[in-house]
């Protein structure tokens, strides 16, 4: 985690993109791994005394976990259904940003086909995709749903932990 602790502090970034915690609609656990680990070495970042070798604290100001919405599953849910896989989606009202990304579809396209061995296959999520009619495949891909987890600072008013 040093290492990741040692990138934010070097970079100095305002926003970090993550997995969600769930792994990101089909529970991959290297997704989940991904997003706690994250989680943690953001948090670390921002202390002076978590990782000193590796420089100053650098505070991200916010933190954002790529997710799917259950609205937002669309063709993907029953196509992952009918080859046995769990469709791992959160509650609509946990998204807090939809991106269209419809600019770089081909580029999203190209890189889920580049997982060649995943394509091939019948139960991977590229393989999935690869056997969408195209139109399908890009209104599937053109949007990204996330959360933003609050690592900014807390809003000046706030006086109690809730409403």
């Amino acid at each position: 985690m040093g290492r990741l602790v040692a990138h934010l502090h070097a970079f100095k970034p305002i926003a970090v993109v993550t997995h969600d915690a769930v792994g990101q609609l089909t529970g991959h656990p290297d997704r989940v791994r991904t997003h706690q680990v994250t989680l943690l070495a953001v948090e670390a970042a921002g202390h002076a005394c978590l990782y000193p070798k590796v420089g100053p604290p650098w505070r991200v100001s916010d933190l954002y976990a790529a997710t799917h919405s259950r609205s937002g599953v669309g063709l993907l849910g029953p196509l992952m259904e009918r080859v046995g896989k769990s469709v791992l989606a959160v509650e609509d009202a946990y998204v807090t940003v939809r991106v269209d990304v419809t600019p770089w579809a081909a580029a999203k396209r190209k890189a889920v086909s580049a997982h060649r061995g995943e394509v091939a296959r019948e139960r991977p999520l590229p393989g999935i995709l690869a056997r969408l009619p195209e139109a399908d495949r890009h209104r599937t891909i053109c949007f990204e749903q996330f959360t933003r987890i609050g690592f900014g600072a807390a809003p000046a008013t706030m006086d109690r932990l809730t409403a």
